[in-house]
């Protein structure tokens, strides 16, 4: 198996903020402080600039980075491997999307992640959600919006972490994994955008996070970098 080609599989196709469409400038200012390292000052809304653009780049971003994490996974997880959409033994998910799918359904989590991608996608194309043009207003239920997506992208990173670490690691993707993930917690964090309830199967990882984002705040305030 050729590692390197698999991580760069892409589970549905990329969503690209061209040059001279809204949110491009700010698309370069978050990939410029993430790349810093300091994922408190990535997830930070820079000054003087609009929160709902803020948030439309970063989930955008998000969407693109699970993509490809999944898409190394895609020979590992499959109907026979993954039946159910889980995430440990006490939490499975039912798809339902409120409406097309109104009814929950019982599905593997491949078919899951599938319509949950699906959904995700259809809402960043859609420009009265995530308007492309300078100057257009976003909608009243942009926030609400937001929020379900950023709560359904957290139950891909949820089955991926308790079904395909060991696969994660075999694939050499463990660092960039856990980069990924933490990123996603500091966002959701700082703009308060899941419930606390939702983050349950990962509650421990979650809070090492945490725990390590303050130490090193600490650490930066007292002058011992």
């Amino acid at each position: 198996m050729d590692k390197g080609s698999d991580k760069n599989k892409s589970f549905r196709p990329k969503k690209r903020i061209e040059k001279g469409q809204r949110g491009y400038g700010l698309k370069q200012i978050a990939k410029m402080t993430l790349g810093s390292g300091n994922l408190d000052l990535a997830v930070e809304l820079p000054t003087g600039e609009d929160l709902n653009e803020w948030l439309a780049v970063n989930t955008i971003e998000f969407y693109n980075e699970i993509n490809l994490i999944y898409g190394a996974l895609l020979e590992f997880c499959t109907p026979e491997t993954c039946p159910i959409m889980s995430a440990g033994p006490k939490y499975e998910y039912l798809w339902a999307d409120g409406q097309n799918i109104k009814t929950p359904l019982k599905v593997s989590a491949s078919e899951y992640i599938d319509f949950l991608m699906t959904w995700v996608e259809s809402q960043l194309n859609n420009e009265s959600l995530f308007p492309t043009q300078i100057g257009v207003a976003f909608s009243k239920n942009f926030l609400s919006t937001i929020k379900v997506i950023f709560k359904r992208l957290f139950r891909v990173y949820a089955h991926i972490y308790h079904t395909h670490f060991q696969h994660i690691m075999s694939l050499g993707m463990e660092y960039h994994l856990n980069t990924c993930f933490k990123h996603f917690i500091f966002f959701i964090d700082r703009f308060k955008l899941v419930d606390q309830k939702e983050l349950a199967p990962l509650a421990e990882l979650i809070q090492q996070f945490r725990e390590r984002g303050r130490e090193r705040m600490e650490r930066e305030a007292s002058g011992n970098c």
